[in-house]
């Protein structure tokens, strides 16, 4: 599927990595998808393919998102500054290992989806102080193994501004410095094209981060003419969600490529 994705003009993978999904309550119990192992298979065949990779903390066993960012099991009796240690040391590892193999991150994502803060419930958004902690920490355990790899923050927001700027102005007031502003976009929850589209320009306005869509599905061809006609100097990119297998994918469950692959193709051109 990744050669298949690049032939039709896609750039860059975003891989999610789970601290120890393998665990009973993780997100693959006794199989450990997404670990630090697989995700060094998944780094050769991405660069193998010529293209890019941005990394996505969850920092948790299985899936983090604004509903859950259940604190990984190895982590649970922390004192906070042994927390804040710990989630510096991992992050450093995982990155280090990646490096090490010859496939580094392009881009690394410090939480996923963390408007709601991220591993609760010590960096809930309520202890603001203590969830910025955790982020520079995480920034930190990347530029100690390379500096020149871009720093995401990523907020489920797309077309919700006031709380997409409240949630930048506490963080960067305490210190959270990164190079792109990710954005997830899903109608159902996130609003209208408009809500999306109006929430982008005034960002724009108030801050100098590009922007990634690095979360959608539905709306192709509107989220991808966002990107490459009206935003294209300062919204950088869209990531779709899980191509393969999820909402409005681009493979039927045989493995077949379907009529939406044609909609890259034109933005591929």
């Amino acid at each position: 599927p990744i050669e298949i994705l690049g032939d039709h003009g896609f750039n860059y993978i975003r891989l999610r990595v789970f601290n120890n999904p393998e665990n009973e309550r993780g997100y693959a119990p006794g199989e450990g998808w997404c670990d630090l192992g697989n995700t060094l298979l998944m780094a050769k065949r991405i660069k193998a393919e010529g293209m890019k990779l941005l990394l996505d903390f969850h920092y948790s066993d299985t899936w983090a998102d604004p509903q859950k960012q259940f604190k990984p099991k190895a982590w649970e009796g922390l004192e906070f500054d042994e927390l804040r240690s710990s989630l510096k040391q991992y992050t450093q590892r995982v990155v280090a290992a990646l490096s090490e193999q010859g496939t580094p991150p392009d881009m690394v994502q410090i939480g996923n989806e963390i408007n709601h803060g991220m591993v609760w419930p010590d960096g809930h958004i309520s202890h603001p102080d203590h969830l910025a902690e955790l982020i520079l920490a995480g920034i930190e355990g990347v530029n100690e193994v390379d500096s020149s790899i871009q720093i995401m923050l990523h907020v489920a927001l797309g077309g919700q501004h006031d709380e997409t700027v409240l949630w930048l102005d506490q963080m960067m007031a305490r210190g959270c410095e990164f190079d792109v502003l990710g954005l997830s976009f899903y109608p159902k929850w996130h609003g209208q094209l408009s809500d999306l589209k109006s929430n982008i320009y005034k960002l724009i306005q108030r801050y100098p981060q590009p922007i990634c869509l690095v979360e959608y599905s539905h709306l192709k061809q509107e989220v991808n003419d966002l990107a490459f006609t009206e935003f294209k100097d300062r919204l950088i990119g869209t990531c779709i969600w899980e191509p393969l297998n999820t909402w409005e994918k681009i493979f039927d469950r045989d493995g077949k490529s379907n009529e939406l692959m044609k909609v890259y193709d034109q933005f591929s051109n």
